[in-house]
């Protein structure tokens, strides 16, 4: 039977080439995805729905499918301060999440970061692990979190400083071995690949209590 995917953040740097490999995918025949702004998505397979993420339970009866993938994320510095850098990296997804729970789909896998732990005194990383533990204690079948590390691709927006950790994770990259390796760099397509194997494998991690995926792990399950 085909699926329903849910795909929030789908104009972010993951988010883009999970959307071209969801349409790619025989397994899926409908994507809806959430976007605050038109992207004019020429591929049958996607509905998109236009939302505002601030009045989210006027379009919460439109979060319903079988698989949600969230893809949402920003920086401290591009959020303004760290009570928006919550509010969308912590609340946002949080609250996306309940509702798709609420409206009873499947699954749901998020992006969120190296390092993350609820207890961490860096901030970002903090906020990363009360995420995961928040959406962890929902009613779901199966939850997921990947975490990968410095993310490759083009993306949309300029990043200086992330642009010259890039150069020095491909120069660099080959010294980061055994427990270090999960500190690699990895391309943002590997990621989505990974979160869409994530799901179609839900069952087996699902017994094994299998809820968060390393970096190092993703390149395998791609």
């Amino acid at each position: 039977m085909q699926k329903t995917a849910l795909v929030f953040g789908a104009t972010g740097l993951t988010g883009s080439y999970l959307i071209n490999e969801l349409t790619q995918n025989n397994d899926y025949s409908v994507i809806k995805v959430f976007n605050r702004s038109s992207q004019q998505y020429s591929n049958e397979k996607i509905e998109e729905h236009l939302v505002d993420f601030n009045k989210m339970d006027e379009f919460a009866h439109e979060f319903t499918g079988d698989e949600v993938f969230c893809c949402l994320g920003t920086t401290i510095k591009k959020a303004g301060s760290k009570a928006k850098f919550f509010e969308i990296d912590h609340d946002l997804p949080l609250n996306i999440a309940k509702i798709c729970a609420v409206n009873q789909c499947d699954s749901f896998i998020a992006i969120s970061s190296i390092g993350a732990n609820a207890k961490s005194s860096n901030y970002y990383l903090r906020t990363k692990g009360l995420m995961e533990n928040n959406i962890l204690e929902l009613d779901f079948k199966y939850t997921a979190f990947v975490r990968p590390s410095m993310l490759l691709g083009k993306r949309n927006e300029s990043r200086p400083a992330e642009s010259i950790g890039k150069v020095v994770m491909k120069l660099f990259g080959f010294l980061l071995i055994g427990k270090l390796r999960n500190y690699k760099a990895i391309h943002a397509k590997t990621v989505a690949k990974a979160m869409i194997q994530i799901l179609t494998n839900q069952k087996q991690f699902a017994q094994k209590q299998k809820h968060i995926f390393e970096s190092s792990e993703l390149k395998s399950l791609q």
